[in-house]
């Protein structure tokens, strides 16, 4: 490979949320009050989407000359070029096109929900999504006083699919308002295939409701996966939001800048007056989101490819060392998500027993992921495999030592 995925970078004293926030994301912590058996140093961090992987050289380029520019003054995007390098990356990657009027920016798609589901919903109304979830979901809906509508995905030995009839049955709520749809789905990994979507797309039109299309994990995925966004699904209903950014794929969330695609010209307007920004962006954020759409893509395969290996190392080991675990390989994201239901003592809190166990902190459960979640365990493997072969023994370890398997 061109690029090194195997190097292990200190994030120690860099104001990491992976490495310094934990304590309060997981445990609710901020004091640092609760003990653990390992110092916060030798703790292996599995939690957050978050890679470990140094940045594109062209990203960091881009970004370094933009400094050497030496003004950073008020900025947004006036001319063509971030536009056009991002439908240019759309049509390339995906078959996607949209007008670029539709394109608004956020921060980033948790501050773009907030805004959304509250501007959709208003007080009255609810939010149809499916679990388990991203926690975001849910506190986009709490923050606004909208409802909540679960619909629950269908599991069976380490898959995951929808279960129709009872999305049918929520998206025709009277109060229901808005489909939050995960296209990959964080947390299971599922790609959905362009019949799944073309009936999810039946049922939102069919009830006349909003569908904000969370799509940001849209460029991980496994070798042969293909992504089809839902605006390609769904090509002239213009209750649509597709929200999209390279900071996942690329790990920069920290620049803090996302593509709203709104096709609802009166929703988009709404959106835009409400902007707390006043529609200002980062400048580092332009130039390092323009290089990863016009000269990323080699690095995102390669990491792909990466990725991709992680995965396998990790099934074979479950499958050899607990075959009562349930796990297959996702479609999508780098996040494996693993049922240690079968093997942990009942009651088990996940998250807190991986930490005290095993120095793994790891995502897991309802408490993280809505509901649907029980026993169930996030993991990111974005990040060297020697860091994935320590964290899969010590797991391996606190697991036949809690319960002398």
């Amino acid at each position: 490979m061109r690029y090194d995925f195997d190097q292990i970078i200190d994030r120690s004293d860099t104001n990491a949320l992976k490495k310094e926030g934990w304590r309060e994301y997981i445990f609710k912590d901020p004091e640092g009050k609760k003990t653990f058996r390992f110092r916060d140093e030798e703790f292996i961090h599995m939690w957050v989407a978050d890679m470990e992987f140094r940045c594109a050289d062209e990203i960091l380029d881009a970004i370094k000359a933009r400094v050497d520019h030496g003004i950073l003054g008020y900025s947004t995007v006036y001319s063509n070029a971030y536009p056009d390098a991002f439908a240019a990356w759309c049509e390339r990657r995906y078959g996607f096109t949209f007008n670029k009027e539709e394109l608004c920016y956020s921060p980033g798609i948790i501050p773009a929900l907030f805004q959304l589901v509250g501007d959709i919903c208003g007080p009255d109304g609810k939010a149809v999504f499916q679990t388990p979830s991203y926690g975001f979901f849910k506190h986009a809906s709490t923050y606004n006083g909208c409802g909540m509508l679960f619909n629950k995905m269908i599991y069976s030995h380490g898959t995951w699919e929808l279960d129709f009839e009872d999305l049918e049955a929520k998206c025709a709520d009277p109060s229901a308002k808005v489909l939050i749809f995960c296209n990959p789905q964080n947390p299971t990994g599922r790609a959905w295939t362009a019949d799944e979507l073309t009936r999810i797309a039946e049922i939102v039109e069919k009830n006349d409701l909003y569908i904000i299309s969370d799509e940001i994990h849209c460029d991980i995925r496994r070798a042969g996966v293909q992504h089809i966004p839902m605006g390609v699904i769904i090509k002239d209903y213009p209750k649509l939001v597709t929200c999209m950014s390279a900071s996942k794929c690329f790990n920069m969330a920290g620049l803090q800048m996302s593509n709203i695609l709104i096709r609802d010209p009166e929703l988009r307007a709404t959106f835009k007056a409400a902007d707390k920004l006043a529609g200002f962006l980062n400048p580092l954020s332009i130039a390092g989101m323009q290089a990863a759409y016009e000269s990323g893509e080699e690095w995102l395969n390669e990491m792909n490819q990466y990725v991709d290996e992680n995965y396998r190392y990790v099934k074979a080991f479950l499958d050899e060392r607990f075959p009562a675990v349930e796990f297959q390989i996702p479609d999508a994201t780098y996040l494996a998500w693993v049922n240690f239901g079968a093997v942990l003592p009942a009651g088990t809190e996940v998250n807190d027993f991986f930490a005290n166990n095993a120095g793994v902190l790891i995502e897991g459960g309802d408490i993280l992921f809505v509901d649907n979640a029980e026993g169930f365990v996030r993991l990111n493997l974005a990040m060297p495999r020697s860091s994935i072969m320590t964290a899969m023994q010590r797991i391996d370890d606190a697991i036949r030592q809690a319960t002398e398997i």
